[in-house]
Formats: C-alpha cells, sequence, structure tokens
C-alpha cells in the first residue's frame, strides 16, 4: 500500500505504513487491563539528563521509549508517539478512587457505548486507553500522568485524539451547561499548568487535540485529567499521542545560514529570532541580558511600561490566569513565565449589551525610522469572530500593519511587525472579543530602532467608531440594519442591500480578502499579493502562501467565517497554483461547528509548476461549518503556493437541482438525484470493481460502494441521501441491488427521513450476505404533508469488507411481498389475524415474553415476530394466524425456509399453511422442540398461482409459553436436505455466528468470478465453472488474537450414524503451514473435533467424508484456526451433503474421484507417474529382503479411507 505521509501526518491523521504490527496478549472484553509488552529501554546507558528529551542518543534510540511515547510507533511510522498498541508508554493511572484509566479496545458486541473503533488501527483490533465507569451521584475526575519527560523546545506540539461519548440526565446529550470537561496540563517546578481543555461543544467521534507546551527547563510531566457533574456518565477515550518538533534543536552544524547565529550551545538560530521573549536556542544565549540590552521589554508582570489603556466600552486589563479562572477562552498562563501567576492584558466579551467595543492600548510617540520592529505575543480563544489589530497613527490617521481574526486555539502566537514610517508616530493595538472569546497580549519588545521622541510632537489617536446598536447575537448591514448572527453568510441574501453575503469567502481578491482571515501559528502564513510573472491559473491579486512570524513549524492555515448551512449539492470551486516538491501540499478542510475538521481535498508538489481549477463538494451540513485552506512548501528558491478565484456554488439549503427527484439511478452517467453527506470521513464512492466485483447494470459499468478499511476512515455511518422531497400522496416501492460482502462487514440501512427530524428504517441487512449481487425492495409509504429525504445509510460497525449499490428503481405503489424478512426494518406484509396476538419485538424493548435474542443478529436488540401463547393470551384450541403478502409465481417449485423458537413447557404449536385463491393447505406442523435454541425448518411448495404463507399458533392450554418466528426466506427451486447444500441458491440456513463477542470473522458466498481483494477458486465444485458457487474465506484477515472463521449448519436432530460428504479447496502457501480446516459437532455435551487438515497448497477440491454420530440435537461447524500469524491462503467449500441415518459405509457416494483444478492435471500427472516408479522400486527391494529373510507374507492392515480421498486420520477429541 502506497500512501503519502507528508500532509496526514502534519494535519488530521497518523501517517500508515505497511509494517508488521507486534500486537499485545489480547483480552476479550473491552477495558481490560494487560501486560505492556516488551519495549528496550535505554540500551547504552545513556545518562538521566539524557532520558525523554525527544532526542536520540542511543543508536537505537530506546532512550527515548517508555516516556510517554515509543521512540517510534510501528503502526503508523511516526517518531515519538503512543499509539497503545503494544503497551501504555508509560502511562499511569493515579486517581485515588475506582474511577480511573485502564488500557482497553473496542467492543462491537457494544454498539453505540465508547468508542466504535480505536484510532491508529481503525477497527474493533487496535488500543488506546479509556476511562472506567464513574460513580454515581458525584463529582468524579479520573486522573493520568506521564513519566518524567524533560526540556522541551519552544517549538514543541502535542498532538492526541480523544473521544467523548456518553450522555447526562436532563440535558441534551453533551452540549449543556453542566459538561464533562477533559483538560491536559503540564506539571513543572511544583505548579500545574493546565494547556488545554475540551470545547464547550462537542460530538461524538474522534478529535484531535492540539496542544503546544511552550519552551519547558528540566524536568516535566504531562497531565489527562476527566471531571464530569454527578448527573453525567460520559466516557473518554485516548490515541496516538504525538509529540513533534519538540527535541532542543541540532547542535554541532559547522555552519550557520547566512541569516543566522550561532547559540553557545553550537545549533543556529534565525537572527530575527534573537531578542524576542523565546528561548529559541534551547540555552537562553539568544536572549541574554548583554545582547539585548537596548531592547525594550514590557512582560506587564508591574505595569503597562509606558503604554497607555484608553477608556471606552472595552478596555485592556492586566491580570492573571489564576484570577480570571478556568473558563474556556481564558488563556491559561502567561507567555513570559508560563505561569499562571504571571500577568498580561486581555480583553473579554460581554455577556450582555452591544458588539463592537474595541479595546485600544498606545505606545509612546517614537521619531520616524526605518528600523523599528514590534514583536508580540498574542492568544485569541474562544470565538470565531475575535479581532486584534496592530496599526501605527500619524497626524490622526490610522494605517493598519497586521491583523488577526477567528480562533487561534489555546496557545501564545508570536506576531512581529516592522515599521517604515517617516513621521513621528504611535503603535496602536486594538482588541475585539467575539462572544465567549478572549484576546489577550503579551511580551512587547520594541527593537533599538524605536526611539521615543523626546520633543513630544501631538499625534491623537483617531476616535473610536460608535459602537454598533445590534445586540451580542446580531450584525449589522451595510445599511445600518440588525440581523440574527446566523443569517450572514448563509448563502442567501437577509439584508436588504445583501451586505450580509458579501464578505463570505466568494472573492477574485482584488478588493480584498473576502473574508477570508489568517489563523496561522507558525513560520508559514497567508497574505495577498499581487501577480508578477503570467499565471493562466492566478490574475491581479490572489492569496500567497508567504514567510510568517509564529514560533511553531506546522502549515500555514486561512479560515473562512462561519458558513452555512449548506445544501446537498453545495460546491466550492477555486484557481491554485503550487510549485513544491513532493513534501509540500495545498490542501482544503472543512470545519464544523464543534471546531472538528475534515479533509475534503489535497495535492501535492510534483517538483515544477503546477496548477489547475477545481470543484469540491462540502455537501448538505445542517449546521454552521468554516473552509480551511492549509498549505505547507519550503519556501527556499522558487518553491510557491497560490490561490484565487474562488467561488461557492448551489450552497443554498433549499436550493433545488434539476435532478432532485431522480431516485431512479444506475450510476453510468452521474449521481442522478442522490447525494454524498460530506459531513463524516467514511464515504460512498463511485466504484468500477477494484477488487471488488462488477456492477450489477452492465458488468463493466459504475456502482456506490463503501469500504470500512480504508485509511483514515474513522466516521460511524456513511450516507447517501436525496435532496428534501415533496410530500408524497401514495405509496412507492423502491427496488435496488446491494452486495454485503466480507469477513466482518457492517449494517446497511434504507432509511425514510421526515420533516422535523423523525427517522423510519425501511429496510436493514447486517453481516455477510456473499459477494454477489441481491435485490432487494423497499415501500417508500405516504407522508401526507411532510417533506422527506430517503438515505441509504452504512453503519461502521464492521471493519473488513465493502458494500456495493447498484440499479435503483422508484414505481408507483407498494411493493409485494419481501423474498427475505429478518424483521429488523419492519414487519415485512406480514399481517396478525388479530390484535393483541403476532406482534414485532426485541427482547430489549418487547412486552411479551420470547427469546432473549433473535436469529439474525444474536442480540437482545434483534427484531423477530413472537405470539404469547399462555392460556389467558391463547386459550388450548385458539388460534392466532400471521398472513404474508402474495408470494409471485416464478417458478413450479419454491422453497419456504425460516427459523422458529419455542418455549419449554406447553407453548402449544405452529401450523404452515400455504393459500392460494382463498384455500389453504396444510404444509408444516410443528409441536415440539428440542433445546431453547433457534430452529430451521423448511418445506418445498408447488403453487400453480401467486400464493400466500400463514403461520399459526394453536394454544395448548399451559400457564406460559410463546412461539417466536425470524428470518423468513423464499428461493426458487426444491429444499434441499437438511444441512446439505450445492450453495446456488443460497447457503441453506449455513451461517457465521453473529455474535460480536465471539470475535470470529464470517465466511463469504461467492462465485468462481475473481476478486482481487480476496482471491479464491476460480471454478466451484458443483458446476466446475467461474458462475458457480460456493463458501470461501480467506486467511489473512486472521490476526494474532487468534480469531477464527466459524461455518455453523442449522440445528440437527440427534444421529447414530449419519454420514456428511463435502468437497473443500485450500491454497495456502507451504512456508504458512500453520493454519487447519476442522469439522467438529457442537451439541449439548460439548465440542468434538471429528475431521480436519492441516493447510496446504492447491490440490484443486478434495473430497471428504465424515461419519456422524450425536446422542443429542447438534450441529455441524467447518471451523478455520491459525496458530502462527499472519497466515495467508483460502480456503473453500461445496457441496455439503448430510446422509442422516445412513452411515458413510452404506453410502452411494463413498467413491467419489478427486477433482483436480486444470492448471494441475500436469502436475497431478508427473505425480502420479513419480509415485508408481517409488511403488516398484520399494516394492522390489522389498520383495528381495523378505525373500533373504524367508519370512512369510502378510496381510496389510486396509485402509478405512475410501478411495479417492485424502487419507485423513479422524479425531475424535472432546474440547468441552
Amino acid at each position: 500500500m502506497q500512501v503519502t505521509c507528508a500532509l496526514h501526518d502534519l494535519l488530521w491523521a497518523p501517517c500508515l505504513v505497511p509494517c508488521r504490527v507486534l500486537s499485545p496478549i489480547v483480552s476479550p472484553i473491552a477495558g481490560t487491563v494487560l501486560p505492556s509488552g516488551s519495549v528496550l529501554v535505554n540500551s547504552c546507558s545513556s545518562a538521566a539528563e539524557q532520558l525523554c528529551n525527544f532526542v536520540c542518543d542511543c543508536s537505537d534510540c530506546s532512550d527515548e521509549n517508555q516516556c510517554g511515547y515509543l521512540w517510534r510507533s510501528a503502526v503508523l511510522g511516526a517518531p515519538f508517539t503512543c499509539d497503545f498498541e503494544d503497551s501504555d508508554c508509560g502511562w499511569q493511572d493515579v486517581g485515588t478512587s475506582t474511577y480511573g484509566w485502564v488500557r482497553g479496545r473496542a467492543s462491537l458486541a457494544m454498539w453505540g457505548v465508547g468508542p466504535h473503533s480505536d484510532h491508529t488501527m481503525g477497527t474493533d483490533m487496535g488500543w488506546f486507553l479509556v476511562t472506567t465507569s464513574p460513580p454515581a451521584k458525584t463529582v468524579a475526575t479520573a486522573w493520568l500522568r506521564s513519566p518524567e519527560m524533560q526540556e522541551a523546545a519552544a517549538t514543541c506540539e502535542i498532538r492526541t485524539w480523544y473521544h467523548l461519548s456518553g450522555s447526562c440526565e436532563s440535558t441534551q446529550g453533551l452540549n449543556q451547561t453542566k459538561r464533562p470537561v477533559l483538560r491536559l496540563a503540564v506539571v513543572h517546578k511544583d505548579e500545574v499548568v493546565e494547556l488545554w481543555q475540551s470545547p464547550e461543544r462537542s460530538s461524538e467521534g474522534w478529535h484531535q487535540l492540539v496542544a503546544y507546551p511552550s519552551r519547558i527547563m528540566g524536568q516535566f510531566q504531562l497531565i489527562f485529567s476527566l471531571t464530569q457533574p454527578p448527573t453525567c456518565r460520559a466516557e473518554v477515550a485516548l490515541d496516538d499521542i504525538m509529540f513533534r518538533n519538540c527535541g532542543l534543536p541540532k547542535v554541532g552544524q559547522q555552519f550557520c545560514g547566512a541569516q543566522e547565529s550561532r547559540c553557545h550551545r553550537g545549533s543556529c538560530v534565525a537572527q530575527r529570532r534573537f531578542c524576542d521573549g523565546t528561548d529559541d536556542c534551547g540555552d537562553g544565549s539568544d536572549e541574554g541580558v548583554a545582547q539585548c540590552k537596548n531592547f525594550t521589554h514590557c512582560s506587564f508582570d508591574h505595569n503597562l511600561c509606558g503604554w497607555e489603556a484608553a477608556a471606552g466600552p472595552a478596555v485592556w486589563g492586566r491580570n492573571t490566569s489564576l484570577n480570571l479562572g478556568t473558563s474556556y477562552g481564558i488563556p491559561t498562563r502567561d507567555h513570559s513565565n508560563n505561569s499562571r501567576a504571571g500577568f498580561f492584558l486581555h480583553v473579554g466579551s460581554a455577556p450582555t449589551a452591544q458588539t463592537g467595543g474595541t479595546a485600544q492600548l498606545s505606545s509612546p510617540t517614537f521619531q520616524a525610522t526605518n528600523s523599528c520592529s514590534l514583536v508580540l505575543y498574542c492568544h485569541l480563544h474562544g470565538s470565531a469572530t475575535s479581532n486584534l489589530s496592530i496599526s501605527y497613527v500619524t497626524n490622526s490617521t490610522k494605517h493598519l500593519m497586521r491583523e488577526r481574526i477567528g480562533d487561534l486555539g489555546s496557545c501564545w502566537v508570536r506576531e512581529r511587525v516592522d515599521f517604515n514610517v517617516m513621521d513621528p508616530f504611535k503603535v496602536l493595538i486594538e482588541g475585539v472579543a467575539g462572544r465567549g472569546g478572549t484576546v489577550a497580549i503579551d511580551d512587547l519588545i520594541l527593537s533599538p530602532g524605536c526611539v521615543k521622541e523626546q520633543e513630544k510632537p501631538v499625534v491623537v489617536l483617531p476616535s473610536q467608531a460608535d459602537a454598533s446598536l445590534c445586540s451580542a447575537d446580531e450584525v449589522a448591514c451595510d445599511s445600518g440594519d440588525c440581523i440574527a448572527a446566523e443569517l450572514a453568510c448563509d448563502f442567501t441574501d437577509t439584508c436588504t442591500d445583501g451586505s450580509d453575503e458579501n464578505h463570505c469567502g466568494t472573492t477574485t481578491f482584488e478588493s480584498g480578502a473576502g473574508g477570508w482571515h489568517d489563523i496561522s501559528v507558525g513560520r508559514l502564513r497567508w497574505g495577498l499579493q499581487k501577480i508578477t510573472e503570467s499565471d493562466i491559473f492566478l490574475t491581479g491579486t490572489f492569496l500567497d502562501l508567504q514567510a510568517g512570524e509564529g514560533q511553531m513549524l506546522g502549515p500555514a492555515k486561512a479560515r473562512s467565517p462561519p458558513l452555512g448551512p449548506s445544501g446537498p449539492a453545495c460546491t466550492m470551486e477555486m484557481s491554485y497554483h503550487i510549485h513544491s516538491d513532493p513534501q509540500g501540499f495545498l490542501a482544503i478542510s472543512v470545519a464544523d461547528h464543534t471546531g472538528s475538521t475534515q479533509l475534503a481535498w489535497q495535492t501535492q508538489g510534483h517538483g515544477s509548476p503546477t496548477g489547475g481549477h477545481v470543484r469540491v463538494p462540502l455537501g448538505k451540513r445542517s449546521r454552521p461549518f468554516q473552509v480551511e485552506l492549509l498549505a505547507q512548501v519550503d519556501l527556499q528558491g522558487s518553491a510557491s503556493v497560490g490561490v484565487d478565484n474562488v467561488t461557492f456554488e448551489q450552497c443554498y439549503l433549499d436550493v433545488v437541482s434539476p435532478t432532485a427527484a431522480e431516485l431512479s439511478c444506475n450510476f453510468e452517467r452521474g449521481m442522478c438525484g442522490w447525494y454524498q453527506d460530506l459531513s463524516s470521513d467514511f464515504k460512498w464512492v463511485l466504484s468500477t470493481g477494484q477488487g471488488q466485483g462488477s456492477d450489477h447494470t452492465t458488468g463493466s459499468g459504475y456502482f456506490l460502494s463503501v469500504d470500512p478499511s480504508v485509511p483514515w476512515s474513522h466516521g460511524q455511518r456513511a450516507q447517501l441521501l436525496t435532496s428534501r422531497q415533496e410530500p408524497a400522496a401514495a405509496p412507492r416501492c423502491l427496488s435496488f441491488w446491494y452486495r454485503l460482502a466480507g469477513p466482518q462487514i457492517g449494517t446497511l440501512n434504507l432509511k425514510l427521513c421526515l420533516e422535523g427530524g423523525e427517522e423510519v428504517v425501511l429496510w436493514t441487512r447486517r453481516g455477510t450476505q456473499g459477494s454477489i449481487w441481491h435485490r432487494a425492495w423497499a415501500t417508500l409509504p405516504a407522508t401526507g404533508q411532510q417533506q422527506y429525504q430517503v438515505v441509504f445509510e452504512v453503519l461502521r460497525d464492521g471493519f473488513l469488507g465493502d458494500v456495493g449499490l447498484d440499479d435503483i428503481m422508484q414505481t408507483a405503489g407498494p411493493c409485494g411481498a419481501e423474498l427475505s424478512c429478518s424483521f429488523e426494518a419492519e414487519g415485512c406484509g406480514l399481517a396478525a389475524s388479530r390484535k393483541g396476538t403476532w406482534q414485532r419485538q426485541s427482547n430489549s424493548t418487547g412486552t411479551t415474553a420470547g427469546p432473549v435474542a433473535d436469529h439474525t443478529t444474536g442480540t437482545a436488540a434483534g427484531h423477530y415476530m413472537v405470539v404469547n401463547t399462555g392460556r389467558v393470551s391463547l386459550p388450548a384450541g385458539h388460534t392466532a394466524a400471521l398472513t404474508s403478502q402474495p408470494y409471485q409465481l416464478s417458478m413450479s417449485t419454491q422453497c419456504l425456509a425460516f427459523w422458529y423458537q419455542m418455549s419449554s413447557g406447553t407453548p402449544g404449536s405452529l401450523r404452515v399453511f400455504v393459500e392460494q385463491s382463498r384455500v389453504r393447505r396444510q404444509v408444516l406442523s410443528i409441536s415440539t422442540m428440542e433445546g431453547s435454541n433457534w430452529h430451521r425448518s423448511q418445506v418445498t411448495i408447488q403453487p400453480d398461482s401467486d400464493w400466500q404463507v400463514v403461520f399459526e399458533a394453536v394454544g395448548a392450554g399451559g400457564y406460559h409459553g410463546y412461539i417466536a418466528l425470524d428470518d423468513l426466506h423464499v428461493s426458487d427451486g426444491a429444499c434441499p436436505e437438511p444441512a446439505s447444500c450445492d450453495f446456488e441458491q443460497d447457503t441453506c440456513g449455513w451461517s457465521s455466528p453473529s455474535d460480536p463477542r465471539l470475535h470470529t470473522f464470517a465466511w463469504d458466498w461467492k462465485s468462481g468470478v475473481t476478486l482481487a481483494k480476496y482471491p479464491s477458486p476460480e471454478q466451484d465444485h458443483t458446476l466446475g465453472s467461474r458462475n458457480g458457487h460456493y463458501m470461501h474465506f480467506d486467511t489473512s484477515v486472521l490476526g494474532a488474537r487468534a480469531t477464527r472463521a466459524l461455518l455453523e449448519s442449522p440445528p440437527l436432530p440427534a444421529a447414530t450414524d449419519s454420514c456428511l460428504h463435502f468437497w473443500y479447496h485450500m491454497d495456502i502457501p507451504e512456508h504458512l503451514f500453520s493454519g487447519e480446516l476442522r469439522v467438529t459437532l457442537l451439541g449439548a455435551a460439548g465440542q468434538r473435533t471429528v475431521w480436519s487438515v492441516a493447510g496446504h497448497r492447491s490440490r484443486g477440491w478434495q473430497g471428504a467424508v465424515v461419519p456422524v454420530q450425536s446422542p443429542s440435537e447438534f450441529q455441524i461447524t467447518f471451523e478455520i484456526t491459525t496458530r502462527r500469524w499472519p497466515m495467508e491462503g483460502t480456503v473453500a467449500l461445496d457441496d455439503i451433503v448430510y446422509s442422516s441415518r445412513v452411515g458413510c459405509h452404506s453410502s452411494p457416494e463413498s467413491t467419489v474421484e478427486e477433482k483436480p483444478s486444470g492448471s494441475l492435471v500436469v502436475e497431478v500427472v508427473l505425480s502420479l507417474l513419480l509415485a508408481l516408479i517409488i511403488v516398484v522400486v520399494v516394492a522390489a527391494g522389498g520383495w528381495y529382503w523378505l525373500k533373504q529373510r524367508g519370512l512369510a507374507s502378510r496381510t496389510p492392515t486396509e485402509s478405512h479411507s475410501p478411495q479417492g480421498f485424502d487419507n485423513i486420520t479422524f479425531r475424535d477429541v472432546r474440547t468441552g
């Protein structure tokens, strides 16, 4: 797998590289604490001060292990990272109660509780740290502490992914006043300083935490804490803790650059970064007193140092973090001392009253100069509309030099402004705090060229503009009118003059930034630039990547104002130019209302100038969002990035596309009326096979697919939706073809979303249905006066496999009877004879006694049909009927199969009738059932016209009882014998366990058509062609946790002398002979292995015969296991024949010829010739030896293995 590392490693997700993962010992229970893996620490005996300092001193970098990170993540390939796959990296739970942190793993058995996958692997196999259940009705805090680290550089950046889930009583999710708060703090010199806290608004899913600890001298530790109120039961998981650019600058450089100077410790630092208030050298030599004595430095620790704060509605205040508290948006420490007790200036947002108050801070008057520079550190956090501007004033005229807008994060950001002024001037710093935000400044440093004017000429500050008459929740139009803030930049004019849409990202940059603002915190920034060389993609003025003044090393970032909501066809278009090596990139991401970002588009440098015009779908967004432009290149030489001519098309929420009503679609010429939900990184993709097989329409065309194993897909659901449809007066039928395949695939749903938020699941399937196209139908009901949307949804509750969708068709009128019904979505049109008898329910929500789990999903949440047969509900002799809709006659013979369960005691009986032309004919009667599991029954129907099935429960007078039905299926052709199957029509009741707690994988049902993703035999055994079908499993998915692949028969009655025939195909490389195919019998007495064969290279289809005996009801299981990982290869099964009460010795099929595949004929012939020669030689030698010994010949013991089959020794080992 070849992947692009630079962008994902720098911005969103860790970069995945192909490598072998050394997995830990695995517990099936999420949250179980397990021993850490074996990690080598300090192999070269480095000195204590060299341990955990983000610099590799040992040749194997083992001095940087168990430091809260490992020197390198084996999975991600990222340095100084902890992914928790092999160990806890030294992190310790330090709480004083049972509430704390453990190393755990996601559990599909508890879907919806906690993370559904880890962040590193993106599956339920990966590991993370997670909080345990908090105590009830009390404030609780879980504490997690790192090992001791030391010497963090000023450029240090900590990135961590966190997952917050759960709920609070009497609130709506996690968005409430009293909310659980996750914090990251640093402990240094007995002081605890907060670096970051979770935002006030949050959504479930993995989100990235970015924190900047600043320069830390000596030892320090990090602490994560989760505090939750008494009413909350939230859970937080942490994964992929990464430390970037935290080591001190490299020493021993022979030469420094032309614009650099040497530090005392030997490293080189840019001259512009000397005397700037930050220890860039690592030894403080760039900030020495002697070197910086002519600079004027104001830290505000004692006073304002001659700067003046103007009076007004908003005023700069001098304060500390200790006094201001820990509210979101407030600085958690000053910049000068990196301490809560240090002072800074700040202006906060007023909770009420009017907006527009600008706080002004002015300098003394300076002489005219061309060498005056100001360095300061600013902190803008908590609001997307906060503003900080730096200007100079001459003759009452303000000249803007630098402006910052938006939320820069919880960090201090370096800014530098150089002044070249021909008249005496003052520096003016203005701050406007947006709602919920704070603007702060610290460490104002003036260069020696800033000389105070002694004659004190009058430099008058311009008068402040009148405060806006609009309230805090409003914005002003150019006309002076006020509109609600959420109506600005919503892609439709609300102001009468249209001014609310003037600065919303659509721009040619000729008249300014068009609402885009730079929020970079590093050494790159975005700025306006006029074109100097001819460029076919950029014209006039454009947005240009430039050198920045920040101290960090990340990409430049520009952000639009809050936009939307938007409609499903919303698209952003722009022209761009990039000239960079392949490490450089330009990207577009989207930040939702909680601040979480998602990559929407990217391009890399190619070494030469490239560019183009790009359309980036943004899709439907129900909440305001912001678009971000990100870029990173090395600006040395001719490297450059530019953006121009940005527009947003068809983004109005209620815009009607010409194709909006086109629900019928084969995807050959686009998406018709269907749209991708782009709010998740888990998406539907327009495909043409690529290892997933052909489309359904033509065999070589397009279809839509979803692959949950794609790297960096961490969303919970992928949705394909229509535009908002006009109300439907009558029901319609929606038919479609789907494919749901793979050893661990999740759920495909069809939903109707009504105006107002109500959702109705119309159809659902979960787990593999085979690598085969299936047709399904669902009735879209009438919606009255309500508009609606139709949604296809794939849940990421499985991680291996793929989903396909093709040939959607909408027709008038309701659909007919469903050929397959699991009752998960609805009752499939089955009608009860009277109210209060048969009803659809699950064990977790039902009101009638019934099975503890359904058959389809194997869980308490799964649905089935059930009737109460107790004497009160159904007296003895009374009946309760359940009647299907008419099935259309498709063949003269059809097979009806279903699963049923009866309670113990006296549940009554179940009779099955076929009704044609109002005439009923009984075809089946069931009155007893062994055990309490689901049982399968089937009956062959020979109709001569359309027919209905009637299930009739008959009461027997018992006190309690029930009869339940699940998984009805009608197929063409006669029913096979129980447990016998050629797999041409379906799997005949053979299935893989659906209970996710078993940690097993599913066999797939497929044809011989080759899939690059899952290699398999090219021909089945039944037909000997690629169009024939069989069961198949790709063993490469079996992992180090000893997972298995199980294929189970329906329950079978006790057998005294029965026989199992089957054909199998194995193709496993010789050096990986670590796997085994077993046949086991599972009954009340436990599990017995009755046959097995070790993995081997392909010998074609091989036949096997296994005697079967069981004193009680049992199931036959085919099981693939592995003793070593990885195990690569394939196993297939076909033509299973179970003969009850007919022993293998009397079976007419006991002699079957081996059927090698065509590619092995030559190999087989040569092997037979070689075997014949060996037999002749051995026979001659044996005859000569016997003759010499004078011994009488003996009759050899006859083999019990039938001719034509592998000579496998049967095993009868009781395993439980």
